[in-house]
């Protein structure tokens, strides 16, 4: 805290006021011009009051001037007034004397002599002026307060003060130019330094006073406890919450604090409020015990949750999880606003901590449950596909309840490289349950155990050594895939396309080809099976060899008796028609004479 140093008064040395009240009554003595005399009133007229001040003549003096607030004239024959000699004869040889001037020469004389013993004078605030205020004091006198003097610190409502009487002190005086300054910020000073001893010789730690809030901020208020600031925190105004300190206080207002810190030397004071009330987590425990159903405001949200108020002093959290059984909240707004009124039901409760765990779904039914009673595994469910991943599909069974169907689950024979392949989003589907974990929220679902596992009789169908005509639907760089029957897939390995070395499959085979492939291996356990067209080619080729040779055999084998009879004879049928065909042609004509055959 600053020190404040008492403001030096200033008096014009060259005026002397007591050269104004010299002659007092005077016997036909010298009466000059601009001295104040006592004098005796001998006449009051409709115009005038005439005075008697012992000089040759008497003085007039304007009736008004004795004229009251409630404007009835205050004077009468025989009073004793001092008067200020304006001028000592007029035409009609009277003195013009002035009660009013009188009056104020004395004020200002009263002025001065408490600017010289820093004496208290009173006065009204009147208006404001350029800087300050204008102050009324005795006999009328105007003086300027400055804006720097009003109060301890400078404020900008000057306003407040217009009418206002205060004590002050003069600490500028000038007659010739009839200026006065005054101070009310100096008296304040010497006060609050008086307060302040005090105060700070009581204070102690723990103890309870009261004191006035004088000012706000946006991490606390600074309260007087009577010459002497302390801090009141914004953390330790309420058990509530508090976002700032206006929700609670105001400048002026009265407060009942504790003190909470306090160092003499440095003079610095920490207060709390909160302190002198009733913790509100001693009964904690046993009015919000686990499950207990109660309501309350929200006061913040976070990515993670909303806080809700269940008194002041007291916030649970209700987590995002905590929501809804059905709604994916992905932020708490969208179940929420600030300010709501919520029911929650408290799940846990840390009093060490101050900390509760509140939920909201908690009030309605838990679908899980709904679903372990109406559902078990084995069971066949209707759903919709919700989202697709690259390892499943997630299907919602019910509001709330959602399954998922591994990629390995989806066919006993088709290799499904991604759901998407087979599945959209929205698509309706069938499933049956494999598998129910209440605790972890999941259910498991199988879409091929909907039908037989055809790896029951693919090793009886297709053994190995059968050659089977197959559709080629996908060529890899090791091979090339192939279709055996709806749903039935096998791999033909690239060392198995041709006898000779394949370096790219597709220079053999292509998507949409048909070919025949003899079955090689047939794994039941790995769900595999090996085909080979190079086999087929080497078998077709040797079988072709064995009937060429065959039919070679025949043809140079060594004739049977018989086998040259029917020779011969087919030979004979063979002449017999051509020469009947000759006979019975018509001889061709001579030609003329002359002319050439």
């Amino acid at each position: 805290m600053v020190e404040s140093k008492p403001v030096a008064p200033f008096i014009d040395e060259g005026e002397s006021f007591a050269k104004l009240f010299e002659g007092g009554e005077s016997e036909a003595g010298p009466v000059d011009e601009g001295q104040i005399v006592t004098g005796r009133v001998v006449h009051v007229g409709k115009e005038h009051v005439v005075v008697d001040i012992g000089y040759k003549s008497e003085g007039i003096i304007p009736l008004h001037e004795f004229q009251g607030t409630s404007g009835s004239i205050a004077v009468g024959v025989g009073d004793k007034v001092e008067v200020f000699v304006e001028s000592r004869e007029t035409e009609d040889g009277q003195m013009m004397l002035s009660k009013e001037r009188a009056d104020r020469l004395r004020v200002w004389d009263e002025i001065a002599s408490a600017c010289e013993g820093e004496e208290i004078i009173e006065g009204t605030i009147s208006g404001r002026v350029k800087g300050g205020l204008a102050v009324t004091i005795r006999g009328g006198v105007r003086a300027f307060l400055p804006g720097s003097q009003v109060d301890l610190r400078p404020t900008r409502n000057l306003d407040q003060f217009i009418g206002k009487t205060y004590p002050f002190r003069v600490i500028k005086f000038n007659r010739k130019r009839g200026n006065i300054v005054l101070s009310r910020r100096a008296l304040l000073e010497k006060e609050r330094e008086v307060l302040k001893a005090a105060t700070l010789e009581k204070l102690q730690e723990g103890m309870t006073v009261e004191g006035v809030i004088k000012n706000l901020t946006e991490y606390g208020a600074f309260v007087d406890l009577g010459g002497v600031d302390g801090l009141l925190h914004v953390t330790d105004m309420s058990w509530g919450r508090v976002n700032h300190p206006s929700e609670v206080f105001r400048v002026g207002d009265k407060v009942k604090v504790m003190v909470l810190k306090f160092n003499a030397e440095q003079e610095r004071i920490s207060l709390g409020v909160k302190q002198t009330q009733d913790d509100p987590w001693i009964l904690a425990h046993i009015k919000y015990a686990v499950g207990v159903r109660c309501n309350g405001k929200v006061v913040s949200l976070t990515d993670y949750g909303s806080f809700v108020e269940l008194e002041p002093g007291i916030e649970g959290l209700v987590h995002i999880s905590e929501m809804s059984w059905t709604k994916r909240v992905k932020h708490p707004s969208q179940v929420v606003t600030v300010g709501q009124t919520v029911d929650v039901v408290v799940l846990e409760l840390d009093r060490e901590t101050r900390r509760i765990s509140l939920g909201l779904k908690q009030l309605e039914p838990d679908p899980w449950s709904l679903f372990t009673e109406k559902f078990k595994p084995g069971d066949k469910i209707h759903g919709v596909v919700r989202s697709i991943a690259d390892y499943g599909v997630f299907v919602e069974i019910q509001d709330g309840v959602d399954g998922m169907v591994h990629r390995s689950d989806i066919s006993w024979t088709q290799r499904v490289n991604h759901p998407s392949e087979v599945f959209k989003k929205g698509q309706d589907v069938e499933a049956i349950i494999l598998n129910v974990n209440y605790d972890e929220k999941k259910v498991s679902l199988g879409m091929k155990q909907l039908q037989e596992d055809p790896w029951a009789r693919i090793p009886h169908d297709y053994p190995p050594g059968r050659i089977l005509t197959v559709k080629v639907i996908k060529v890899m760089d090791f091979g090339a895939f192939v279709e055996l029957e709806s749903g039935v897939e096998g791999l033909i390995h690239v060392s198995e396309m041709k006898a000779e070395r394949v370096d790219d499959p597709r220079s053999v085979v292509k998507e949409g080809d048909v070919v025949k492939a003899e079955v090689i291996t047939v794994d039941p356990q790995d769900r595999r099976i090996g085909l080979s067209m190079k086999t087929v080619t080497g078998r077709e080729e040797t079988e072709g060899a064995a009937e060429y040779m065959a039919q070679e055999r025949q043809a140079h084998r060594p004739a049977t008796l018989g086998d040259l009879i029917r020779e011969k004879l087919a030979e004979t049928a063979a002449v017999e028609p051509a020469k009947t065909e000759e006979a019975a042609a018509p001889e061709p004509e001579k030609p003329a004479s002359g002319e050439e055959p």
